[in-house]
């Protein structure tokens, strides 16, 4: 298995972050990308890759950081796409369900991340919340310069939505809420049960979006429990979950060019 997506250099992990890798890797987690959302995250991101061979890092300004982002913050994270552990960009994308920076900045950071991710031929992370119409927007605009590399993360869309992002050339990322069974879910999981293998990856989030059935029992996620959103998705879609787990794992290895920095 492979967590596309989980955010370990949070405070929530500072206490026994030794043991939640060991956990992972236990669990069958073969390698976690950890994503930075400000500067100084993604500086952790990269150490935390540098100290653990399992981790890789992803460097960029979450929508929700970029008010807060000091005059320069920008130039560190181009810089920083140099490490040899860095194998995407992001998260970035477009937050309006939290007012926390003006849309036309968060615009303004998105488009960074996608000029960027195509001159160093980087993936993009791509955050999306309430924010539907504007990042596929965005998403269109960069698409004209030719075909995007990426990853809509934390899927929560419906099925309209998943197929613009897929036409656009981008996969999409399941996250434990995919486990949800509340009526609020019932159009991503109806999405997740038909979206393209080929395009198809997983993460945990991490610390959020813990997965059923550990779901109010346990409140931090961490990356062992990528088994279980993984076992959600499997029941969506029909199938078993060792080929399920196999087919999102090379997908990730192709997308983040995995195999190429080991």
């Amino acid at each position: 298995m492979i967590d596309t997506h989980a955010h370990l250099d949070d405070e929530q992990f500072d206490a026994d972050r030794d043991a939640v890798i060991e956990r992972a890797l236990r669990a069958g987690v073969e390698t976690i990308v950890c994503v930075g959302t400000t500067v100084e995250s993604s500086r952790a991101a990269i150490r935390l890759a540098e100290r653990y061979p399992a981790l890789f890092a992803a460097v960029g300004i979450h929508p929700n950081s970029c008010a807060q982002a000091p005059p320069g913050d920008w130039k560190q994270i181009v810089a920083l796409t140099d490490h040899p552990r860095v194998v995407a960009l992001g998260e970035t994308g477009l937050d309006r369900y939290r007012d926390f920076a003006p849309l036309a900045l968060q615009q303004d950071y998105f488009q960074r991340h996608l000029r960027l991710g195509r001159q160093r031929r980087l993936p993009v992370i791509i955050h999306c919340r309430d924010a539907q119409a504007d990042v596929l927007a965005m998403l269109r605009q960069a698409a004209a310069d030719g075909p995007l590399q990426g990853v809509l993360h934390a899927f929560s869309g419906d099925a309209g939505m998943a197929a613009d992002c897929l036409a656009l050339g981008l996969y999409v990322s399941c996250a434990g809420n995919v486990t949800y069974r509340n009526r609020k879910f019932q159009a991503l999981r109806a999405a997740a049960a038909t979206l393209p293998e080929d395009r198809l990856l997983v993460e945990t989030d991490s610390p959020y979006l813990t997965p059923e059935p550990l779901r109010g029992r346990q409140r931090r996620s961490e990356p062992a429990l990528l088994i279980h959103t993984l076992a959600g998705l499997a029941a969506l879609r029909g199938t078993a979950v060792e080929p399920l787990a196999a087919r999102t794992a090379a997908n990730a290895r192709r997308l983040f060019r995995l195999d190429a920095r080991a």
